[in-house]
């Protein structure tokens, strides 16, 4: 238990620290003047990130018969923003970098309120009296600690000192996928004797989450008329959401592994279907 706590109290929350100054230190004030000056693409992305993905998601959960602790830890994965791979995904799509960049660091700000909110109405709804009880000051705190904060200290590096930014972005980036992969092989491995049963539960609903939203994203994208490069960058915000964040919430905001296990499931399912999304467009482009 000493270890469970030692993980959830200080290695996860340092570690999602490093993946979030990852992304502040791609980020600089000229990225949210272009959304400013340009707000299409940008607005089209965050209403499909912060009011589309968890309808999409509260529709899955709602129509399958799931525990109604993985169902909260569904919730959890759709509050959170885009992760720092679906950054690294859109640069190697050629994309709009600039964008998915502006959309993963404004959702993570605005997460603080959005987050909570969604989280405390799922775990009313799903489970009731039965809900662990939610200290909203500690949430929001806790969010605005391990995302806003990084996010800023990463601008602010980049702001003032870019050539070390860089610098230290070169070695950022592979160190924050390698905490990302051991953040999540140690969710499953906690769980590894109920691991067989939650991926039967909650895999086809994440699997299900992540296909919808990057199909509906893409529909959407083109619907309004986006420039390629801006329809594959919502895309892959929209379908690639920060495990790591939603493991942070559940297992050290709220106190539950279980609900921790959804996060930790998507962050698995998402790599193939965001692979082969990527072989497609680049496939599309060289036609």
């Amino acid at each position: 238990m000493a270890d469970s706590s030692v993980i959830a109290q200080v290695f996860l929350p340092v570690s999602l620290a490093i993946i979030m100054v990852t992304v502040g230190l791609e980020l600089s004030l000229a990225d949210f003047r272009r959304v400013v000056v340009r707000p299409k693409a940008f607005l089209v992305g965050a209403a499909c990130q912060i009011l589309l993905l968890p309808a999409v998601a509260f529709a899955l959960v709602s129509a399958i018969d799931m525990a109604p602790a993985l169902a909260v830890g569904v919730m959890i994965l759709a509050a959170c923003p885009g992760g720092v791979t679906s950054n690294l995904l859109t640069y190697l799509a050629r994309a709009d970098t600039a964008l998915s960049v502006s959309l993963t660091a404004t959702i993570s700000l605005f997460s603080v309120v959005t987050l909570p909110i969604i989280v405390g109405l799922a775990l009313v709804h799903f489970m009731g009296t039965q809900a662990p009880e939610i200290a909203v000051a500690r949430t929001v705190g806790g969010v605005f600690a391990i995302t806003t904060v990084p996010v800023l200290v990463g601008m602010a590096v980049n702001w003032r000192f870019p050539e070390a930014a860089r610098r230290i972005e070169r070695i950022g980036r592979p160190l924050a996928s390698v905490l990302f992969i051991v953040i999540i092989a140690g969710a499953i491995w906690s769980e590894r004797e109920n691991v067989i049963h939650y991926f039967i539960q909650a895999g086809p609903v994440t699997l299900a989450l992540n296909l919808a939203m990057l199909a509906l994203a893409a529909m959407i994208a083109r619907a309004a008329a986006l420039a390629p490069a801006q329809r594959s960058a919502i895309t892959l915000e929209c379908g690639l959401q920060n495990g790591t964040l939603a493991i942070f919430v559940a297992l050290t905001l709220l106190g539950s592994r279980e609900m921790m296990i959804p996060g930790a499931i998507y962050s698995l399912t998402m790599f193939p279907t965001a692979l082969a999304y990527l072989v497609m467009v680049r496939r599309g482009r060289a036609a």
